[in-house]
């Protein structure tokens, strides 16, 4: 395997020894605490292709959100390399929709804030209303939405952004079985034929 970064365009994510630390504070019985270092990732490495399905399994408490939110780019790592070759996008529940707003709101702001036109909001906001299958609750606020529902919604959002890579944290672990049956479909579907990656956390 090479170095060259020609072949390093073959792969979607190349993890060299990336930690992530998180600080806990300790109280010593005085007045002041002292910070303890925890690993909620260690010295991980890893070459993903493009168009490879990757599962991450782990018990609760192993990290895998936390590499999760790492691989999306909303967590910066504290020590390794980490190279993203395309565009990604996290799916996971409640992520990124606004309990406040209703369900096309929320498509808006999703557009607005990468920069989408209107015509290509309202073009996502088409397919996104064909994909979720919510009926009037796209216009109810999203706080009044069942888990599955913000499932829906926020699979179908990103689905409809079409991103190079699909990081799916439990997101379909709830909800019906039909809709994650069609989710799982269609990604597939993207994986063959616009070559995907997708991976999946549980």
């Amino acid at each position: 395997m090479g170095n060259n970064v020609d072949d390093n365009l073959e792969y979607a994510i190349i993890a060299d020894g990336i930690s992530k630390i998180y600080k806990l504070k300790k109280k010593s019985g005085k007045k002041n605490s002292r910070a303890e270092k925890f690993y909620a990732l260690k010295d991980i490495s890893f070459r993903i292709k493009k168009g490879d399905v990757v599962g991450i399994l782990g018990t609760n408490g192993s990290g895998k959100s936390t590499l999760s939110l790492v691989l999306a780019g909303i967590l910066d790592i504290d020590s390794g390399t980490l190279e993203v070759n395309g565009e990604q996008a996290l799916i996971a529940i409640n992520t990124g929709l606004n309990n406040q707003l209703t369900g096309l709101e929320n498509i808006n702001v999703k557009g607005a804030l990468l920069g989408l036109s209107k015509k290509k909001i309202a073009e996502i906001t088409e397919d996104v209303v064909e994909f979720a299958e919510l009926g009037d609750f796209l216009y109810q606020p999203v706080k009044k939405y069942s888990s599955g529902m913000k499932s829906r919604l926020g699979f179908s959002i990103s689905l409809a952004l079409n991103p190079d890579i699909f990081i799916v944290d439990e997101a379909l672990s709830v909800g019906d079985k039909g809709f994650a049956k069609k989710c799982m479909d269609h990604m597939m579907k993207l994986r063959d034929e616009e070559n995907k990656t997708i991976f999946f956390v549980s």
